[in-house]
């Protein structure tokens, strides 16, 4: 093993380590924070109650997007929480001289979606925020993860935070993806073989042809959630892929800088014969469309295959749950609500695909269909490109940009016994509402569920 070697996780860390405490944690700075409504009160009130101000406010962006109503958000939140959380947003970033997108702004909509459309997101940065799914901006070659309200309030006041410096773990992943396997498959089918702590205590690099190919989209699903393996975060070195993405966006870099950034990036990958602490190969022939059809992202099969038989008191309490037998069929399972959208699923290219597949069908009578775009942004590529006339057509009733029926925090629940096939990252009991019963799956097999009103196999797409 050469020492000189590094990872690409080992690049991005050392580059931002401000201290190093002998035989101890590690004083790591933060080149952007990104906050929202649920997650940062306590945070600022922490602040005021020490005496301290925000050190670096324009290093921070806020949104709002956990508690925001998809329907009429024109008008006055209803929820008392919810309006007294966004309000509360609202004075603290005034105060504290931080920009907001919220609610009525045209930049508003999912923190971990509006970031990278609006070029925040840049490769070899280190990212924050008061929510798990920050894993999602190391498809840029970022270090990004979720931190807690006591951390949060660490960054307001330092733009650092005291951290151990996680195991490294590589994932890869080559060969031809089979038929109607989008991106949200292939972690799913990963977190299904590793199980849901199969990552614990380690930053994780996805390699392989199969990554490589990916869109940024695609990229992004999989490295939200790494956090449900357990990793401290995802990561996937950038490339042209990536700087085409970035290049030209709102905060993006220009000129002279953009070419200086440029050359920066380009060094960003993993040197040849770095050492990893663990590494893990999958075959891409051996993935398909997949589903969940217990409480944990790791409850996963494909669409091909029966409910298996569960393997310690868990499980068996798991399929209870969720009203399911060992042995049934997955085609089987009829659906009553299909959710496409949240931090995982929410961009133009998850909707171009559901579309698509959507034209000219009708959803199934039985089935209420919401399609939430994850940024005003999205909303109106969705008009521009006349997809909202396919979903309209279909029967799919497209809402207003925020993290929706991902997690119950919000009016859009889905009640009790029900099952909901949905685009988001968790299916954890009550996750979307009490009771109820939730399937993750690709945009496209969600928009299949809705059409059929069931569960089914790609037999064919025509």
């Amino acid at each position: 093993m050469d020492n000189n070697k590094k990872t690409l996780f080992d690049k991005v860390w050392d580059a931002h380590v401000v201290e190093t405490i002998p035989d101890g944690p590690q004083i790591i700075y933060i080149d952007k924070h990104l906050i929202h409504e649920v997650t940062s009160p306590q945070a600022f009130a922490e602040l005021e109650a020490r005496s301290l101000e925000v050190f670096r406010p324009k290093q921070i962006v806020a949104t709002a997007d956990h508690n925001v109503p998809t329907l009429n958000q024109e008008q006055p939140i209803r929820d008392d929480l919810s309006r007294n959380q966004v309000e509360q947003l609202t004075e603290n970033c005034k105060k504290n001289n931080i920009e907001l997108f919220g609610l009525g702004h045209q930049y508003q909509g999912i923190v971990h979606i509006i970031a990278p459309e609006l070029g925040i997101t840049q490769p070899g940065m280190s990212i924050v925020c008061g929510d798990s799914h920050t894993s999602t901006h190391g498809a840029f070659g970022a270090i990004a993860f979720g931190i807690g309200t006591s951390q949060v309030a660490q960054v307001f006041a330092s733009q650092c935070l005291l951290l151990n410096k996680p195991k490294s773990m590589r994932i890869t992943v080559n060969g031809k993806l089979n038929d109607n396997v989008q991106a949200k498959d292939v972690i799913l089918y990963i977190i299904s073989k590793i199980g849901t702590d199969g990552g614990t205590g380690y930053f994780c690099e996805y390699a392989g042809n199969v990554f490589e190919e990916m869109s940024m989209e695609g990229r992004m699903t999989v490295c939200n959630m790494s956090i449900e393996m357990g990793a401290r975060g995802g990561m996937i070195a950038p490339d042209q892929t990536t700087f085409d993405y970035v290049k030209g966006k709102t905060f993006a870099p220009k000129g002279e800088e953009w070419a200086d950034k440029l050359a920066y990036w380009k060094t960003l990958k993993t040197d040849e014969g770095a050492a990893f602490d663990k590494e893990l190969t999958f075959d891409a022939s051996d993935i398909f469309p997949m589903i969940t059809y217990g409480t944990n992202p790791g409850m996963g099969i494909s669409v091909n295959e029966s409910i298996p038989v569960p393997q310690n008191e868990s499980e068996e309490k798991a399929l209870h749950y969720m009203g399911l037998k060992a042995g049934q069929e997955v085609s089987g399972i009829k659906v009553q609500h299909v959710f496409i959208g949240s931090c995982t699923n929410a961009r133009i290219e998850d909707f171009r695909s559901a579309a698509a597949y959507i034209k000219g069908k009708n959803k199934s009578e039985n089935v209420k269909a919401l399609i939430v775009p994850g940024s005003q942004q999205v909303v109106k590529q969705i008009y521009e490109e006349g997809l909202d006339k396919i979903f309209n057509d279909a029967g799919f009733q497209i809402r207003q940009p925020g993290c929706s029926a991902c997690l119950a925090m919000n009016d859009d629940k889905i009640p009790e016994g029900e099952y909901c096939v949905s685009t988001s990252n968790r299916n954890f009991e009550g996750r979307q509402g009490q009771g109820a019963r939730t399937i993750l799956a690709s945009p496209l097999t969600a928009a299949k569920a809705a059409i059929e009103g069931r569960i089914s196999a790609f037999e064919s797409l025509n």
